[in-house]
C-alpha cells in the first residue's frame, strides 16, 4: 500500500526495462481479433502534455510531467497510446528525498486498456522496477514479479488516470461511486472513487471550473483518513486532472497543473 500512496500522493512522484514487443515471459501473442470492449475516447489524443507541480507543505518539492506520445505504438498488432510520466524531486530537495520515476503504458485504442505497463522507481533509498504484460485471452497477467488472474476491466496506475477520464461524470449528483481495479506490484487493488462537488479554482493556467471527486484510500497509515486524497478534474470534455491534494500523517501533498498542449478541447474557464 505504501507504493501505491507514493504514486498518488506525487502521482508517483511520477534502467527503463525493454518492452516485450518481439518476446515476453509468457510467450503469448495478443490476438489482434480479440473482441475487447469498445470504449469511446473524447477526453485526450496523442500529443497532448501535462506539466505539475508538486507542494509538499509550503516547500516547492518537485514535477511531474505527462505526455501522450504524439504517434500511436503497435503492440502485438494492436494500435495503443504510448504514455510517458515523469516524476523527479527538485534539486534543492534532493538531499530531503530525491525522487526519479519514469513509468510507461501501452493503452490500447478501442478498449483504453493496458496492454504493457513499465515501471521504474527511485525514491528516496527505494528503488524498484517491473515490467507488466496483461493477456486478455488468458485473462492473466504475467509481470517481473509474478503472474495471476485478472478482472477484464483491469487497469495500471499511469493509464488509470486515462481510461478515468473517459468516464461520463457530467451532471453526475454528487456521492455518485466509480468502482476500478488497477494494477501495482503483482496485486490487484479495487479502488473507488466518488464525485464529490464542483468547485472553481484559481490555478497557475487561469481559472477552471472542476469536479472534485475523493478516491478512498486506507486511513491510519500514510493518509490522516479515508477520505485525505482529493483531485480536481476539470469539468468540460478533457476531465483534465487540475489539482491532487493529500493529507499524510506527516503533513500535506499538493500537485498543480502549471502548463499544458495538445489538449483535444478547450479548457472550461470561468
Amino acid at each position: 500500500m505504501k507504493k501505491v500512496i507514493a504514486f498518488l500522493g506525487l502521482i508517483a512522484i511520477l534502467a527503463t526495462l525493454p518492452a516485450f514487443t518481439e518476446k515476453d515471459d509468457s510467450g503469448l501473442q495478443i490476438d489482434n481479433a480479440l473482441n475487447l470492449r469498445t470504449v469511446t475516447n473524447t477526453a485526450f489524443t496523442y500529443g497532448e502534455k501535462l506539466e505539475y507541480r508538486v507542494h509538499y507543505g509550503f516547500i516547492n518539492a518537485g514535477y511531474i510531467d505527462l505526455e501522450v506520445k504524439p504517434q500511436p505504438v503497435n503492440v502485438k498488432g494492436r494500435g495503443t497510446y504510448h504514455i510517458d510520466g515523469f516524476g523527479r524531486s527538485r534539486s534543492g530537495f534532493d538531499w530531503m528525498f530525491k525522487v526519479r520515476d519514469h513509468f510507461e503504458s501501452f493503452l490500447d485504442t478501442q478498449a483504453i486498456l493496458p496492454l504493457q505497463f513499465i515501471k521504474t522507481q527511485k525514491e528516496g533509498s527505494y528503488e524498484d522496477t517491473d515490467f507488466v504484460l496483461f493477456n486478455y485471452q488468458l485473462k492473466k497477467y504475467f509481470s517481473k514479479k509474478g503472474s495471476q488472474e485478472m478482472p477484464l476491466d483491469i487497469q495500471d496506475v499511469l493509464s488509470v488516470a486515462y481510461y478515468a477520464r473517459t468516464l461520463d461524470v457530467k451532471d453526475k449528483p454528487i456521492g455518485t461511486e466509480f468502482l476500478l481495479n488497477v494494477y501495482l506490484d503483482n496485486e490487484i487493488h479495487a479502488l473507488k472513487f466518488r464525485i464529490d462537488g464542483y468547485e472553481t479554482l484559481k490555478t497557475d493556467v487561469g481559472k477552471i471550473k472542476t469536479i472534485r471527486v475523493i478516491p478512498e484510500v486506507i486511513g491510519g497509515r500514510v493518509f490522516k483518513d479515508k477520505d485525505a486524497l482529493k483531485v480536481w478534474v476539470s469539468n468540460d470534455d478533457n476531465k483534465l486532472p487540475v489539482r491532487l491534494q493529500a493529507d499524510i500523517m506527516v503533513g500535506s501533498i499538493k500537485v498543480d497543473i502549471t502548463k499544458y498542449s495538445g489538449l483535444m478541447h478547450g479548457l472550461n474557464f470561468k
